[in-house]
């Protein structure tokens, strides 16, 4: 697929975030499986690792649990099982690497890559907790124009010394611009959250970079709604650190 491609379904992927948390949480607990279920499925297409159909399931699956659990566990506790599905899914992960045997192909990149693959899928239930915290979507907002401001200075093909800076300063502008339009948060934690969301995006946009091979459609989709899975979470605790 071309390079582009990958910006345009982070791009859409956030969108749906966004629609979603503002039709229903049914909708929004709906985008969050789906989100999940890409990662789980694109992570090790876009690793390039053997066993891709079972390592799918178990990057995916702690996901899609991480998400209900979010969306119906009583306030304030909204992530309060997302460690114990990503640690299920990293156990998971680790016994599925024993039963292959010693000698398998990839062993080593297979299981660390498919660890950080199950990190990926459970951040994604910080959206529906950023959505549900205090009932104030403003954080969600901000966290949301600062990604798709990271992610289309990423569409950009220049090269990353200069596109690495543009995102993380385009998103660190943006953010307490979304803030001063759309709600009343203070700039310096508007400011926090744009720069560290920008960072993320970016850093996601270096491992596309070094990869240098072409990719397939699961591949494109895991590494494209990898990083906006994990802004999620991050919006959730710097809305609950820096705001609430």
């Amino acid at each position: 697929m071309k390079w582009w491609s990958i910006g345009v379904i982070g791009l859409a992927g956030l969108a749906a975030v966004v629609a979603g948390a503002y039709s229903s949480p049914q909708a929004l607990l709906a985008v969050a499986v789906l989100t999940a279920v890409g990662v789980g499925i694109g992570w090790p297409h876009f690793l390039g690792i053997p066993a891709k159909k079972t390592l799918a399931a178990l990057i995916g699956l702690p996901g899609v649990g991480s998400a209900v659990a979010a969306a119906y566990v009583p306030a304030p506790a909204f992530l309060d099982w997302t460690p114990a599905f990503l640690a299920a899914g990293v156990l998971a992960v680790f016994v599925m690497q024993l039963l292959r045997g010693t000698g398998q192909a990839q062993r080593l990149e297979s299981t660390l890559g498919s660890c950080v693959g199950v990190l990926l899928s459970c951040l994604g239930a910080g959206w529906i907790a950023c959505s549900r915290f205090n009932g104030v979507r403003e954080m969600f907002l901000v966290a949301a124009v600062s990604a798709a401001i990271a992610l289309l200075a990423g569409l950009i093909r220049w090269p990353d010394r200069v596109v690495a800076p543009l995102g993380i300063a385009g998103a660190g502008l943006a953010g307490p611009l979304a803030g001063l339009v759309f709600s009343d948060i203070a700039i310096i934690p508007a400011a926090v959250a744009g720069i560290v969301v920008g960072a993320v995006l970016v850093s996601f946009r270096r491992l596309v970079v070094l990869r240098g091979e072409p990719m397939n459609l699961p591949a494109a989709v895991g590494i494209a709604l990898g990083p906006v899975s994990a802004v999620g979470s991050l919006a959730y605790f710097i809305d609950k650190l820096l705001i609430y």
